[in-house]
């Protein structure tokens, strides 16, 4: 049986603070696409360039910790 890899990537932990209704439609798309879809809830994604630039996006409606 082949051993799982370590790790390697550091990841994000992002946390949706504010409510995504009546929020732009990208936005919305942005924060769906990031697994947030109800306030209050964590999601873990990898910390790489597309992933920093969809926090940009919706940065007023997260809270992002390292």
């Amino acid at each position: 049986m082949p051993k799982k890899k370590a790790e390697a990537a550091a990841t994000i932990k992002i946390k949706l603070v504010r409510s995504l209704i009546g929020r732009k439609a990208n936005q919305i798309a942005t924060a769906r696409s990031l697994g947030l879809n109800k306030v209050g809830k964590v999601v873990l994604q990898p910390d790489n360039a597309a992933t920093r630039g969809k926090i940009e996006t919706i940065r007023h409606l997260v809270e992002v910790v390292e």
